[in-house]
């Protein structure tokens, strides 16, 4: 897999999983939500019915009361015009009482009159419940609620019946009336249906809310990503450049030196011995002076081949440590330039890598290469100190500055200096006005060596 397809699959695969995770909580909460709501809603509606056949019973009860309590164990003239009074009380196609004895006799069913004068205790529904043996029991105990299967007489069709029962004692009578429950079931299965649709619908709108606004982000990411990643390559593809350049410049720089240099003073050296060796054979008296001369140029030229050296890597900063190499580095400058140089490094602990000491001594050598080079200055201040663990470098001159903008076209450049000092998380701060220049760089703690390679370097 590319680099690119990498990048598009990390940050597409958190999103799509966000998506998956935000839409199935908000549709389980859905869920939970509206079925709590249904089942309080059919619970409402139960108890509604309870407590309505409940009335309806009691009213019934308060209808024949008067006969009932004024009559025998055995009137049956007060049991018929009670058995009247209760076929009369109905209320509906599918409202009614009923009446049964303990016996498990019909006495009273207005709806199915086919059950009168029979028994039906081993009557049981299609779930095996034996109903009128249930409700004599209900009865029997005081009365109450007992839910069961029976016909329904509007539609011919059996349906869960809640039924509320009453005992008369003295006459061993049952009576109740019952309500059937297919409305509320069927209520409660329209709200099923409406919560379904409600969460498809929220599907939806989260949906179409939530993709394109996702497919946007992503999309605004990618683009940025890839641009950065363009602009990175740019700069890499420039740097590389530079270092190429840079390269090149310190090889002309060396090779101006040496032909300038060392192989002009090697060259008045061969040409000095050439001398020296002809008054030798001639037996000229001046020739010890010829040799001295060219002994004078050679001493110039190891001059000139130890500079050279001590540019490409100074070996002070490798025995001696940064202070020792920036000393000397100040020392040398000011004998060449003649500009006043002073150092103080009294406030600095020694504790960096090699490699950020490195750093920090050529940020030194090409600002000092640019003030000789640029600034004109008269003065120069190098201080080096640490400040709660941190190692800090400033250089200041009272040159004629610069605007800030131009970069030093020899050497590594302001630029490159920023950039050693970003390799190590440092930041080069510089200030140029007309009374001088002033540059400090900053290292970070992590610039540090830890305490056991400091150790094994001492």
């Amino acid at each position: 897999m590319t680099l690119r397809n990498q990048i598009i699959a990390l940050a597409l695969a958190p999103l799509v999983i966000s998506i998956l995770a935000i839409t199935a909580f908000i549709t389980w909460q859905s869920i939970t939500l509206t079925r709590s709501n249904i089942e309080t809603f059919e619970q409402n509606m139960l108890k509604a019915k309870e407590k309505e056949i409940v009335n309806l019973t009691n009213l019934a009860v308060s209808a024949i009361q008067a006969t009932y309590r004024d009559a025998a164990p055995d009137d049956q003239a007060a049991k018929d015009k009670v058995a009247a009074i209760l076929t009369s009380l109905d209320y509906g196609p599918d409202g009614y009482f009923f009446v049964y004895d303990y016996d498990g006799n019909n006495i009273v069913h207005p709806r199915e009159k086919f059950r009168n004068g029979r028994n039906w205790l081993d009557l049981t529904d299609p779930d095996g419940d034996k109903v009128i043996a249930e409700l004599i029991k209900t009865a029997k105990a005081g009365g109450g609620l007992h839910q069961y299967k029976w016909e329904k007489p509007s539609t011919g069709r059996v349906a869960d019946k809640l039924s509320f029962a009453v005992g008369l004692d003295k006459w061993h009578w049952v009576v109740g009336t019952g309500v059937y429950l297919d409305d509320i079931f069927i209520q409660t299965a329209a709200a099923n249906s409406a919560m379904r649709a409600n969460i498809r619908g929220t599907f939806i709108v989260v949906t179409l809310i939530a993709v394109p606004a996702v497919l946007v982000v992503f999309t605004t990411c990618m683009l940025l990503t890839f641009r950065e990643r363009r602009m990175a390559d740019g700069r890499l593809k420039e740097l590389t450049q530079r270092v190429i350049d840079t390269q090149e410049e310190e090889r002309a720089r060396l090779a101006r030196e040496l032909h300038d240099g060392v192989s002009q003073n090697l060259l008045g050296v061969r040409y000095v011995m050439d001398l020296a060796n002809r008054k030798v054979r001639n037996h000229v008296d001046d020739a010890a002076t010829t040799i001295e001369k060219g002994i004078d140029t050679l001493n110039s030229a190891i001059k000139d081949i130890r500079r050279l050296s001590h540019d490409l890597r100074p070996r002070v900063l490798d025995d001696l440590g940064l202070t020792a190499a920036l000393t000397a580095l100040a020392n040398n400058f000011a004998e060449r330039t003649g500009i006043a140089t002073e150092i103080d490094t009294s406030g600095f602990i020694s504790m960096l890598k090699p490699e950020a000491s490195t750093a920090l001594y050529r940020v030194a050598q090409e600002a000092l290469n640019n003030v000789e080079r640029h600034s004109g200055a008269t003065r120069l201040t190098i201080k080096l100190w640490s400040d709660r663990g941190r190692a800090r470098l400033r250089i200041s001159d009272n040159g004629i500055g610069f605007d800030g903008t131009e970069d030093s076209k020899g050497g590594l450049g302001l630029r490159n200096m920023q950039e050693r000092m970003a390799h190590f998380r440092g930041l080069l701060l510089v200030q140029s006005t007309a009374d001088g220049t002033t540059l400090i760089a900053m290292l970070p703690k992590s610039a540090n060596a830890s305490p056991r390679a400091r150790v094994d370097a001492a």
